[in-house]
């Protein structure tokens, strides 16, 4: 007969065997969905997309485990192009660093502001698409678009727009679509270019521009606080986080324009890495904190990963190119 004893033994000794068999293949999916460290490169300044998009990312990482320490750097200059050559030039040692961009990548390279382009680096993937909106400080005497529109045909020069980038780059060319699209000169319109949403929006609430051409996600919190107001925003329908602001479609316009925001590795970064960083931000958008973020910043979801990525950013050129010659940006 066997003794209780002996059963005894052999009960518990199962139950360890649970328990550290569990423990062990818990600290394997960890160790599987956990990365160590991630370096976020910024070709911006504070307080521009870029930089709110790096941080809040990086937020929705951190706040979920999937990540376990995250750094920032901010590397303004040559609108953008500082930063992608850094990155270039010093490939080897930045494995484990993702640089933000967004449109501004293929316009600045289609535009020869700078040497490199996507091409040059790592496509990851896209995560948000923001739409471009124009605003006023709360006080101005604007009160709508066609305001806006009556004051520019009166006279252009009087009308001041500003924006995070350089001229001819995306603020710009969203303004002179806008233009265009109500049958003016684009070539006429006043661009006033800040280094960086931050500075724009400064330059906006202190009177310097009269309007700031930006992304929603860029102008929410002041709009929600009472210190401005959009006056219209380049989406197909009503964004829900502000309900009030029409479509350019609604008033008669068609100007739809998206900015997408992404993330790129160094040049020639190994396959490897390239899964790990493209389904740590897959994993990320199945999280409570990234939809808090993104609620927060009134961005809309879009995952683009790997070659479609690039193959989207390829498609995005040509038809930007085509775009920007018939504003006369090229």
């Amino acid at each position: 007969m066997i003794s209780r004893n002996f059963i005894k033994y052999w009960t518990i000794r199962q139950v360890i065997t649970i328990v550290t068999t569990f423990l062990l293949v818990s600290h394997y999916l960890i160790a599987d969905t956990q990365v160590h460290r991630l370096h976020f490169l910024i070709p911006g300044g504070a307080g521009g997309g870029w930089d709110g998009t790096a941080r809040g990312v990086g937020e929705a990482l951190t706040k979920s485990g999937l990540v376990k320490h995250i750094s920032y750097q901010n590397m303004s200059g040559g609108g953008g192009g500082r930063a992608i050559a850094h990155l270039v030039k010093t490939a080897k040692r930045q494995q484990d660093t993702l640089m933000v961009n967004s449109t501004p990548i293929v316009i600045r390279s289609l535009q020869k502001i700078f040497s490199h382009s996507f091409q040059d680096l790592t496509p990851i993937a896209a995560v948000i698409a923001d739409y471009g909106v124009f605003a006023v400080v709360n006080e101005s005497e604007i009160q709508n678009w066609q305001q806006v529109v009556t004051l520019f045909q009166n006279d252009p020069s009087q009308l001041t727009v500003s924006g995070g980038s350089g001229r001819g780059s995306m603020d710009h060319l969203v303004a002179a679509l806008a233009f265009q699209a109500v049958g003016e000169d684009p070539k006429k319109v006043r661009y006033i270019p800040y280094d960086a949403g931050g500075k724009a929006m400064a330059g906006l609430l202190s009177g310097e521009t009269k309007i700031l051409s930006t992304g929603l996600g860029e102008a929410l919190e002041q709009h929600r606080s009472g210190q401005i107001r959009i006056l219209a925003i380049t989406a197909n329908e009503r964004s829900p986080v502000v309900p009030n602001v029409p479509t350019f479609k609604e008033l008669g316009y068609e100007v739809v324009f998206i900015n997408w925001r992404g993330f790129f590795g160094p040049p020639d970064l190994s396959q490897e890495k390239v899964k790990i960083h493209s389904k740590t931000l897959k994993k990320m958008f199945q999280t409570p904190h990234w939809e808090k973020v993104r609620i927060r910043n009134g961005w809309k979801n879009l995952y683009i990963s790997g070659e479609k990525f690039h193959n989207f950013l390829m498609q995005q050129e040509s038809m930007i190119s085509k775009l920007m010659k018939e504003l006369g940006f090229l």
